[in-house]
């Protein structure tokens, strides 16, 4: 396995309804600068247009605006509806933002979320998870820059192609929550996959679920199925004490917070119970490439910003390995400093005595 990565899948959510957009989209740009300036590896933000809180209709026009604002982090987008688009399009945009962030794009596609944005389109429920199967095949393929000609009851391509490369290699993902579709999808095409919500640690195994399905349309397709290109997203909010976590997310009033604990679905408490949440999916999962907050607005700002800061600075590492290196030069100096320390002092008190019988015989 790579080493394991952090990030933030950012719907954004933005409740109650009410509130000024242009200072919520404000409020998001702070926290990617955060997480940017704290390390975290990458962010994915999402695509709705109904229902009032989840307030950006275009993940790849909030991309090409928060890649000025960060330096490091990669940006994806979690995720474009597919079936809402023409994979040409889409296809055409991803390679576009490939260049203009110097590969710091990331490209999610799923079915969309929202049934109320599938309506106003006139796309039924029961067909959109098909149509993502479908998409996904076009939209690969036009991305490995071959030419496609096809038909479905939402567009037609004729003769369609890129007309530029990649800059890069960009990472592709497939979102999955309950159905098979996702994992189809990236199993047959090779694509990463973002399983949302499957964190639970009872009941039905989601995550067993998307791994097997993916893992087997991998091989009957002629892939190797990669972990580390799979995502896992949960809710977290961690604070100094389980105590003060609990208090900060009353802040939007969050109900059942002993079920997101209990069920495995999140953690509300300590870095230490986000270190044995994350261990707890590596043997559930198997192996995974990345972990991702639901990043919610259920804490103030100041509050949420603590919260990333001390999972940079005290569960980051533990999985990544940035301080092992460091404590062992910390061992190596406490079993030496007793004898070091005394051999110091008696070489300064050496020194000292040694210039005094050199002052004193100038006398």
């Amino acid at each position: 396995m790579n080493r394991l990565r952090f990030g933030i899948f950012m719907a954004p959510f933005h409740s109650p309804v009410g509130q000024d957009p242009t200072s919520a989209y404000e409020r998001d740009l702070d926290v990617l600068r955060l997480v940017d300036k704290l390390g975290y590896d990458e962010a994915w933000i999402g695509e709705h247009h109904s229902a009032g809180h989840e307030l950006v209709p275009d993940p790849m026009i909030f991309i090409a605006h928060a890649a000025n604002h960060t330096r490091h982090i990669k940006l994806g987008t979690g995720v474009v509806s597919l079936p809402y688009h023409n994979p040409l399009w889409v296809a055409d945009r991803a390679l576009f933002l490939d260049h203009l962030t110097r590969g710091r794009f990331m490209l999610g596609v799923g079915p969309g979320a929202l049934p109320t944005d599938a309506a106003m389109i006139n796309l039924r429920p029961e067909d959109q998870r098909g149509a993502l199967e479908q998409d996904t095949d076009v939209l690969c393929a036009l991305l490995r820059g071959e030419t496609v000609s096809v038909e479905t009851p939402r567009y037609r391509l004729v003769d369609a192609r890129t007309q530029f490369a990649p800059y890069s290699d960009f990472d592709i993902a497939v979102t999955a929550i309950a159905s098979p579709t996702g994992p189809r999808a990236a199993g047959k095409n090779g694509t990463g996959l973002l399983s949302v919500g499957a964190t639970l640690q009872s009941g039905f195994d989601v995550l067993g679920l998307h791994w097997d399905v993916l893992a087997e349309r991998a091989r009957e397709f002629g892939h190797v199925p990669d972990r580390s290109a799979w995502r896992l997203v949960g809710p977290m909010h961690i604070a100094e004490t389980r105590e003060q976590a609990i208090e900060d997310v009353k802040f939007r009033r969050v109900e059942r917070v002993e079920w997101v604990n209990e069920s495995g679905l999140g953690v509300i408490g300590t870095p230490d119970d986000a270190i044995r949440q994350i261990d707890r999916l590596v043997q559930q999962s198997g192996g995974f490439g990345a972990y991702l907050f639901m990043h919610t607005e259920w804490a103030r700002p100041d509050a949420m910003a603590r919260h990333y800061e001390l999972f940079a600075r005290y569960v980051k590492p533990h999985f990544q390995g940035t301080t092992e290196r460091l404590q062992r030069a910390e061992d190596y100096a406490k079993a030496r400093w007793q004898e070091l320390d005394a051999r110091s002092s008696a070489a300064i008190t050496e020194a000292t005595e040694r210039h005094a019988k050199e002052q004193a015989a100038k006398l």
